[in-house]
């Protein structure tokens, strides 16, 4: 095992607070674990919502951080996978039962027992150094550089897994809603699965963006006469906002057999329309991160498509002006956080 050594790391001592230089003593290093030298962290709103425990899950100090890349120092005796001077990546999920039928299948992110994260009690990325299981870290690819990997490992993730989900063939009509840290992923994961993507956005600005991400069409946000063109004409629809919007006309866009999926998560509840759900074969779904399988499967995909998100980098030290930009929507498109 290894001597427990201090860790520096930032935390937020209360809720709404701004995270600050602290130190932790980690608790000693298991035979199943790994110990990382952090030198990227993707940040993420959640990282945020759990700062001011939004969710009612936060326990502090709070390191936040679940989108983490670092180079693997130590390794428990009981790990043979990872060896010292891996770069690896760690994401939301930290450990889930193994046992149930979904983990079997590699959907840890539906655990029967439910799965724990990162960051809910447990220190996570932002800080010099990380100790987390070696069963849910995984290799970053050589193809794909650390400060773009980083943001993957939660929001590529995210919208990964329903895209691979319900993209059944090449041609399929896919419609992202929202065109920000999730969204602009979720469009170039569909391009280069073969999808025909149409981009809906509030903004009348981004269309030239849009379609330098892949998008075929674009499609300013509007009512639903001003929507018309496009009523069910798309076999998936994925929802990255979370700000409310009208969910009818967003069931509407479905084609026959269409489905509504849901990543992003607005504070109000769904009414839908039974008659057209039924007699359209149409499927109202969410969708929860991912689990080991499409983890790996997923990066493997992004070094061979090349598939980045957009991000701007700043350095841990400036955690608290970057969560502000974050929450001022100010960031185009993910913040990706530098060890120094």
């Amino acid at each position: 095992m290894t001597e427990a050594t201090k860790f520096k790391a930032y935390a937020v001592l209360n809720a709404g607070e701004k995270l600050q230089p602290w130190e932790y003593e980690p608790a000693p290093l298991q035979v199943n674990e790994i110990e990382i030298r952090v030198t990227h962290n993707g940040l993420c709103h959640t990282d945020i919502h759990m700062r001011d425990n939004d969710w009612g899950v936060t326990q502090f100090p709070l390191v936040a951080g679940h989108e983490v890349v670092g180079v693997v120092t130590e390794v428990g005796e009981k790990v043979t996978h990872l060896q010292k001077g891996d770069r690896v990546g760690v994401g939301w999920i930290r450990n889930s039962c193994r046992t149930c039928d979904h983990c079997l299948q590699g959907e840890e992110n539906i655990c029967r027992q439910g799965y724990t994260g990162l960051i809910v009690g447990n220190y996570g990325g932002f800080a010099d150094r990380l100790r987390v299981n070696a069963d849910f870290t995984y290799k970053i690819p050589d193809a794909l550089d650390s400060a773009s990997a980083a943001p993957l490992l939660c929001a590529g993730i995210t919208v990964y897994t329903p895209l691979r989900t319900y993209i059944k063939h090449p041609g399929t009509k896919v419609g992202v809603m929202g065109i920000g840290g999730l969204g602009h992923l979720a469009i170039k994961f569909a391009r280069a699965m073969g999808a025909e993507v149409t981009a809906f956005s509030t903004s009348a600005d981004k269309e030239a963006q849009a379609k330098e991400f892949g998008a075929h069409h674009y499609q300013k946000w509007g009512t639903a006469e001003e929507m018309k063109a496009v009523t069910g004409t798309l076999d998936l629809v994925v929802s990255t906002v979370s700000a409310e919007t009208d969910w009818d006309v967003a069931f509407s866009l479905l084609a026959n057999n269409g489905v509504l999926c849901f990543v992003g998560i607005p504070v109000s509840s769904l009414n839908v329309p039974l008659i057209p759900l039924i007699f359209g074969q149409k499927s109202v779904v969410g969708s929860v991160v991912g689990g080991r399988r499409f983890m790996r499967e997923m990066l493997e995909f992004a070094a061979i498509n090349q598939i980045k998100p957009m991000i701007e980098t700043m350095p841990l030290s400036q955690v608290n002006e970057a969560m502000d930009k974050v929450a001022a929507n100010k960031a185009r498109y993910r913040i990706v956080l530098l060890s120094e």
